[in-house]
């Protein structure tokens, strides 16, 4: 993993980079506005309508009333304050609604996806980040980290970036191999391309590539990715496998290990 001011580069143990945009100061702080706004509607909703249903049915006055109110007020404060950000980023992979109308999204800083336990950390050490007061442990430490990153993210091994339709490898899903289209009929192999030395794990990433293709805005240069990284364990140099074929050159090692293996 490489990095610099803006961009966060993950090589994979395919030998496959990809890049990330690290989100800066700017769009995390309209990302915090939005969820903060949401927050303080979503509680004058919820108190206002609590306190209103109290007063209602235990025929609540004068200084009874304020001291309920005080009380509920301070529950769902402590609620959202710990809830909100916990229960959205799980719910939506590292998305709160303020981050996914900005277009940002927390993950870890292998670019893996981040997981319920991470998200809880760097959430719970938010309470470091708001002191004093607005955020001010959090955005001296977002000044000084070179990939923004507040108390929270250092604690828990995450960063937010800004969130891509383009997949990677490692973030597809496997799927059953009777839901992978590969394209054309004329798929050949290179003459003397060594495709029985093609390992599980290869054919498992090739499959991948191909069920989810339609979905990747990189996916010619993925591709080439993918066959560079085989080509580069079998010992083969670019001439054995031009890369402007690559997703051929894919598509016909895939076809002929399929049907080697339903011989």
């Amino acid at each position: 993993m490489t990095n610099s001011n803006d961009v966060l580069k993950i090589d994979t143990p395919e030998n496959i980079s990809f890049d990330y945009d690290v989100a800066g100061i700017g769009s995390r702080f309209l990302a915090a506005l939005a969820d903060t706004a949401l927050i303080f509607l979503l509680q004058a909703i919820l108190i206002g309508s609590l306190f209103l249903l109290a007063r209602i049915a235990l025929d609540l006055s004068g200084d009874t009333a304020t001291s309920w109110m005080l009380a509920i007020f301070g529950f769902i404060s402590f609620v959202f304050l710990w809830g909100y950000y916990i229960f959205f980023e799980i719910l939506w992979n590292g998305q709160t609604p303020g981050k996914r109308w900005v277009g940002l999204r927390v993950i870890r800083v292998d670019g893996t996806p981040v997981t319920a336990s991470e998200i809880i950390i760097r959430n719970l050490v938010r309470i470091i980040d708001l002191l004093p007061t607005a955020y001010g442990v959090g955005v001296v430490t977002m000044f000084i980290n070179s990939n923004s990153r507040r108390v929270g993210d250092l604690a828990a091994g995450t960063i937010v970036v800004h969130d891509r339709a383009v997949k990677s490898v490692g973030e597809i899903s496997p799927v059953r191999p009777s839901t992978v289209i590969v394209p054309g009929a004329q798929n050949h192999l290179p003459d003397g391309f060594p495709v029985e030395r093609i390992s599980d794990h290869e054919l498992h990433i090739i499959e991948e590539f191909f069920s989810r293709s339609q979905e990747l805005a990189n996916r010619p240069r993925l591709a080439g990715h993918i066959l560079a990284s085989i080509m580069a364990r079998l010992g083969l140099g670019n001439e054995s496998a031009p890369m402007n074929n690559a997703e051929e050159i894919l598509a016909a090692i895939y076809k002929a290990l399929r049907a080697d293996k339903s011989e």
